[in-house]
This record gives structure tokens, C-alpha cells and sequence, in this order.
């Protein structure tokens, strides 16, 4: 995957090569490999996704006020 993909490019490649595909213009020769990188995209987003999770969640914790506060 490219080093500077971002989940926001990532999911506009996503979006376009389902768009393709639900349309019908993607050849059966070129199938296989859209589908391929359809799944790389999904893996890279999910990451991106839990990677900000576990972010946004520690941000959280360090809000909470410690106990005996």
C-alpha cells in the first residue's frame, strides 16, 4: 500500500472500483484484479479504523478523572 494513502483516498478508490462493478463495466479479465484490490483497500481502512479508534480512546481515558478525585 502506498505510504501517503489515506483512509479518505482509500475509501474514494473503494467507492469508484464498487461503482464499476456494480455497473458492469469491468471485463471479466479485469475482475479478478479489482476485486483484489477492492480487498486490500477494505483491509487498509479497517486498520485505519481501529488504529483511530484505540487513538480517540486513550485520548478519552486520559480526560476521565482518576479515582479518589
Amino acid at each position: 500500500m502506498d505510504p501517503a494513502m489515506t483512509y479518505e483516498k482509500a475509501y474514494e478508490e473503494l467507492a469508484h472500483l464498487s461503482r464499476e462493478m456494480e455497473e458492469g463495466s469491468v471485463t471479466v479479465d479485469a475482475l479478478a484484479e479489482k476485486v483484489r484490490r477492492a480487498a486490500e483497500l477494505i483491509q487498509f481502512c479497517q486498520a485505519k479504523l481501529r488504529e483511530t479508534e484505540t487513538e480517540v480512546n486513550h485520548i478519552i481515558e486520559g480526560l476521565q478523572p482518576e479515582a479518589g478525585d
